[in-house]
């Protein structure tokens, strides 16, 4: 049963099972473990993960009734005590799972989908857990993220994870304006009723033109990705109804070519004018815009001889 907020947590180790065979490993004891949990399908759960649900001392879950419906369809009997653990709760309970942690005993923290901390509770019993010198480690297992980076057909040598972006118009707006030139390939969650504003939003930030993915359901029974160019993609999320939990990715910034002498050549005049010497002038602005400085020179000079 799931506890109330205001219980601690028992600290009594479960039995050992006898039934173990010879050559498993043991159980883990004195460790903050960061448990992966499907995103979706729940044969994506690893045996490790179903190894830790029976044995853990105490499973903190984000949502403690899907964590009893998600051993339900594992078949597991989960063996410690289970207790809330979300973002509300999370910095007042850190310390009561590390005390167990130190008292020898095994703490597995768990997510309603994927990797905890990861845009869901467990970042701040980690730093905490590093604070305290705790011992912290995870059972890896399905990430959305990078289940969806795989899906979309864009660049994966390099990426960088954005999360939620802002809800209000203005913020999100001045974010994307952030990420506009970022070269790497760009993940976003976003909820569903949103997505078509977020993805118009992203179009004008980045370009219609910018290719992108729109993944949603993922390892599910109606999984699906919309690939194409961000202009595209916003106004099919418009005219269609898209549900369940969405990713969205985006391809990096396109390399810019030179700046245009001639556009740079008034910058330097401008200084010189204002009492900066020629010379500090174009190699300032040369190292700014990426251009030689000789050439920038050149330039300049010619102008002030007209």
């Amino acid at each position: 049963m799931p506890s109330s907020p205001g219980d601690r947590p028992d600290v009594s180790a479960p039995t050992p099972d006898p039934t173990r065979p010879a050559g498993e490993p043991a159980r883990e004891a004195g460790h903050l473990v960061l448990g992966g949990t499907p995103i979706g399908n729940a044969e994506d759960a690893s045996p490790r993960l179903r190894r830790l649900l029976a044995e853990a001392d105490v499973v903190a879950a984000e949502d403690t009734r899907r964590l009893h419906a998600l051993a339900g369809r594992l078949g597991v009997q989960v063996g410690g005590r289970v207790l809330s653990f979300h973002e509300h709760n999370e910095s007042d309970r850190s310390d009561d799972l590390l005390d167990v942690v130190e008292g020898g005993g095994t703490v597995l923290v768990v997510s309603d989908a994927g990797m905890p901390s990861v845009s869901d509770p467990g970042f701040r019993v980690v730093a905490r857990a590093v604070e305290r010198g705790v011992p912290v480690t995870t059972a890896p297992g399905p990430s959305a993220v990078l289940t969806a980076l795989a899906l979309s057909g864009l660049p994966t040598d390099r990426f960088c994870f954005e999360g939620f972006l802002p809800r209000k118009a203005g913020d999100r707006s001045r974010a994307l304006a952030a990420l506009a030139d970022e070269p790497r390939t760009l993940v976003f969650f976003e909820a569903p009723h949103r997505v078509a504003e977020t993805l118009a939003a992203m179009a004008d930030a980045f370009g219609a033109d910018r290719a992108a993915a729109v993944a949603r359901e993922l390892t599910k029974t109606y999984e699906e990705v919309l690939r194409g160019p961000l202009g595209e993609l916003a106004e099919r999320a418009a005219a269609e109804q898209l549900r369940g939990e969405i990713c969205v990715v985006v391809g990096g910034a396109p390399p810019r070519g030179p700046v245009p002498l001639a556009e740079l050549v008034p910058q330097v005049l401008a200084r010189v004018d204002g009492g900066e010497r020629l010379k500090e002038a174009v190699a300032d602005v040369a190292a700014g815009a990426g251009v030689p400085k000789r050439d920038l020179y050149a330039a300049a000079v010619e102008a002030r001889g007209r």
